[in-house]
C-alpha cells in the first residue's frame, strides 16, 4: 500500500516526528511505501478560494507552489497519515492550509485510490484534541469516506507505550 504523511509539525525531532518514524518503519517492513511530507518545510499558500480549480482549472489549483508535490503523491497513496503538534486546539497552520489546500484535489470526489487514514495528534495536554478529531471526524472519515485506521494522541511527551502503538499501525496494515 502507498501511503502518505503529512508531517505537520516545524520541529525536525518533536514528538510527532518520533511518532511519524515509529509508524513508517514498521509499515515499510511490513511492506509498504511510505512518503513522508513535512509541510512545514514546503512552501504551500493557503486555499485563495478562487474557484479555478473547479472553472477553468479542471481540479488543478492554480497556485503552483509545492503543494503540487502533495497533489502527486496524494493520487498515488491508498492512505493517508495526518500527524501534527497541536495548537490552539487544532493541528498546525502550516498543515491546515495543506488540508485547505485539498479542495481542489477531493472535492467533489476524494482521489480513486485513497480508502483510508489515520491521525498522530500530540499535544502537552490530554485535553486538546477536540478541535483536531472534530476536523479527522468530518472532513476524512464523513466527507471523503474514507476508512478510519485509528487515531493516536500522545500527552506530555513521547514514551515507549505510544511508540509501540505507532509502530503496531505500522506493522498491522493491510
Amino acid at each position: 500500500m502507498k501511503i502518505l504523511v503529512l508531517n505537520g509539525s516545524p520541529r525536525p525531532n518533536g514528538n510527532t516526528k518520533q511518532m511519524i518514524d515509529a509508524f513508517a518503519k514498521r509499515a515499510e517492513q511490513s511492506g509498504h511505501h511510505v512518503d513522508i511530507v513535512n509541510v512545514c518545510k514546503k512552501n504551500i499558500h493557503g486555499c485563495l478560494a478562487c474557484e479555478y480549480c473547479h472553472t477553468k482549472g479542471r481540479g488543478a489549483c492554480i497556485q503552483k507552489d509545492d503543494m503540487q508535490e502533495v497533489y502527486g503523491l496524494l493520487k498515488e497513496a491508498e492512505m493517508l497519515v495526518i500527524a501534527s503538534p497541536i495548537y490552539y486546539h487544532g493541528i498546525s497552520g502550516q498543515l491546515k492550509c495543506t488540508i485547505d489546500r485539498f479542495y481542489s484535489a477531493a472535492y467533489p470526489v476524494r482521489p480513486a485510490k485513497l480508502k483510508k487514514v489515520a491521525m498522530i495528534l500530540c499535544s502537552s495536554d490530554a485535553d486538546m484534541y477536540k478541535g483536531a478529531a472534530f476536523s479527522y471526524e468530518g472532513d476524512f472519515l464523513d466527507y471523503l469516506g474514507l476508512q478510519d485506521m485509528g487515531v493516536i494522541t500522545v500527552a506530555g511527551g513521547v514514551n515507549r507505550k505510544k511508540l509501540q502503538e505507532a509502530e503496531t499501525l505500522g506493522r498491522n496494515l493491510k
